[in-house]
């Protein structure tokens, strides 16, 4: 005789315990947390400026700024000059202190690497001893080394270094020409413009020939042609022609100053060497790891192909050593570019100094004038970091 077996269905679980369900709960929570957290803060500190009597907004930025600024890349004056100008100012300051300083500290970071790992006993150690000192030196001590002990140490306007072809040199910088740009200078620019076109054109057609016969072009040398000597042959057809694209004001020796030509701030050369060599201390390191990481079997293929010690750094191993370098050498560039607001301490015009100095002194507007700072910084951050990460791409091993 058969009896029926019943069926049940297992007990249903609360949503509770279903994990999807509690992680979006939590995430909520946080959410909404942080957006009181930001709310509560606001709140507060619109109510303390309110007490105080201290205006709020970014109104300012229109007002007569009523102060000189050093170095400038624009046009500003204290008279016709406003709090947003003044913040565009010491934003190319810190600009182009920060694009000049990661070109140098990066071949002179490349270079001391190198050396660390040369068969040579004494550039070895030099660069060894080189890297331990300066990058165990706070970046604040060698600043104020440069500016004080080196540059400071030179010689009054009226005694100034002549260094020759326009170039003086004085404790109030350096003196070179100043170019003063033609009618025609639109030519020059567009030649320049054809030879980098031409360069990466060729470039790309090298590449592919090596890829397809093994043979290599001269690359550098074209580069060079197209980069260099097409625009300079162009100036001097122009020049012979009448139309002088490029005009140089030199610099003229008195009797107590120097008039003329161009100034280089002692400020914006002492920032600048203080960067490059501090910064270039943890690059080597960064380059001589890389190349460590190669296989030493790349560089003995290398010799049995024939290649040169030289060759075979620049073909095979550098390559390789990209990928490891990369990462790290970003993580520099972003160092570089934050620690050039150390600018404050030798006087250099840059965004801290002038616009959380000077602008937040004279306005009083401290959470505008740090928010619109906070934001210039991770933006350039953010820039760098997308800009090295396209390169890494680049670089990376393609699988097959």
């Amino acid at each position: 005789m058969q009896t029926a077996v019943s069926q049940t269905s297992p007990p249903k679980k609360s949503f509770l315990y279903d994990p999807k369900v509690r992680g979006i709960f939590y995430q909520v929570v946080l959410v909404a947390a942080i957006i009181f957290l930001f709310y509560m803060a606001a709140t507060n500190a619109i109510e303390n400026l309110q007490r105080a009597k201290i205006a709020s907004g970014f109104g300012f930025l229109n007002n007569t700024a009523g102060f000189d600024i050093s170095q400038t890349l624009i046009q500003f004056s204290a008279a016709g000059g406003t709090y947003g100008d003044a913040f565009i100012v010491g934003l190319l300051n810190t600009l182009v202190v920060s694009a000049i300083g990661i070109f140098f500290t990066t071949f002179l970071g490349f270079l001391i690497g190198i050396a660390r790992l040369s068969k040579n006993w004494v550039v070895a150690n030099v660069a060894m001893v080189y890297v331990e000192v300066l990058r165990n030196v706070p970046l604040l001590v060698q600043l104020l080394f440069w500016y004080i002990a080196v540059l400071g140490a030179l010689p009054q306007p009226r005694n100034s270094l002549e260094m020759g072809a326009g170039f003086y040199l004085n404790s109030r910088g350096l003196f070179m020409a100043r170019p003063l740009w033609g009618d025609t200078i639109w030519v020059l620019v567009a030649v320049l413009a054809i030879g980098i076109v031409g360069t990466l054109l060729y470039r790309r057609w090298a590449k592919q020939q090596q890829e397809r016969t093994g043979r290599q072009s001269p690359v550098g040398k074209v580069a060079l042609a197209l980069l260099l000597g097409l625009p300079i042959l162009t100036w001097i057809l122009l020049a012979l022609l009448g139309t002088n694209p490029i005009t140089f004001e030199l610099p003229r020796k008195g009797t107590f100053n120097l008039t003329g030509g161009m100034q280089v701030l002692p400020e914006f050369v002492a920032l600048l060497l203080g960067l490059v060599t501090y910064t270039a201390a943890f690059i080597a390191e960064i380059v001589r790891a890389g190349i460590l990481a190669v296989s030493k079997g790349q560089t003995e293929a290398a010799g049995s192909l024939g290649l040169k010690p030289g060759q075979t750094l620049r073909l095979v191993v550098v390559p390789q050593a990209m990928r490891v370098i990369i990462p790290p050498l970003t993580s520099q560039y972003l160092n570089l570019t934050k620690n050039s607001s150390l600018a404050v301490a030798i006087g250099y015009p840059d965004l801290v100094q002038v616009f959380m100095g000077t602008v937040l002194n004279q306005t009083g507007q401290a959470i505008e004038v740090v928010v619109i700072t906070m934001g210039v910084y991770l933006t350039i951050s953010l820039v760098t970091s997308f800009f090295m990460n396209i390169y890494n791409r680049r670089m990376a091993i393609v699988e097959r």
